[in-house]
């Protein structure tokens, strides 16, 4: 129902109102035949007024009805989209652990043939690849026992 229907019927149900507030008047003071005619026109017009409360009211319902149904689908494209934010953020974490497995799984196969290709090196090979190491060191530290002789000479003795 329009709201222009319903502007109508209220304005029918105004108007209804109206003579049936003015027939009980006209009621008291009539006789006879003009009694019943006015009595039959009250109860037709109280009959019209109760089904224009009627419509208004099945017109409410249908309204609060339609409210309702409004605020059930705001709620569930609400709840759709929150759905669809927890599916992307699952699937983006679902990937950054595949990415990290694959880090993880390279980084076993690197330890693994680090430790197969220690165990292939001889006593011999370790004695070697040690002496070389301090003798390395030993270098090293001579270098860093002159430099410091260098600044300390700079330093102190020369002006």
């Amino acid at each position: 129902m329009s709201s222009e229907e319903f502007e109508k019927l209220h304005e029918m149900y105004k108007s209804l109102y109206d003579e049936l507030k003015l027939i009980p008047e006209r009621a008291l003071t009539s006789h006879g035949e003009e009694r019943k005619r006015l009595v039959r026109t009250f109860d037709e017009r109280q009959g019209e007024a109760d089904e224009v409360t009627h419509l208004q009211s099945q017109r409410a319902l249908l309204l609060q009805g339609t409210e309702y149904l409004n605020n059930a689908s705001q709620s569930i494209e609400r709840s759709q989209r929150v759905a669809a934010e927890t599916d992307q953020i699952g699937t983006d974490i679902i990937e950054e652990l595949g990415e990290q497995r694959e880090q993880l799984d390279r980084t076993r196969d690197r330890l693994m043939n680090t430790g197969e290709n220690l165990s292939r090196i001889t006593p011999h090979q370790r004695h070697s690849f040690l002496m070389t190491n301090k003798l390395l060191l030993a270098v090293i530290i001579l270098m860093e026992l002159g430099i410091l002789g260098a600044v300390i000479y700079l330093k102190f003795f020369r002006k």
